[in-house]
């Protein structure tokens, strides 16, 4: 599968690990919220996004 999208639902609780899986592609502000990077390409990152989609406690992490 070819991710070509990856974006964060609601209910996210800023733990950190989306971006400490993936930095190339999350970021995560405190106070703020975790966000999708924009302009990333996905190609190389696969196994990352899973990885922290995988990980995330709440699971709000998605891709497609």
């Amino acid at each position: 599968m070819i991710i070509s999208r990856v974006w964060i639902e609601e209910g996210c609780i800023f733990c950190g690990m989306s971006e400490a899986n993936c930095p190339e592609a999350f970021q995560v502000k405190p106070g703020e919220s975790a966000k999708v990077i924009p302009g990333v390409d996905y190609s190389d990152l696969e196994e990352k996004i899973k990885y922290a989609a995988g990980c995330c406690p709440v699971g709000v992490i998605k891709y497609s």
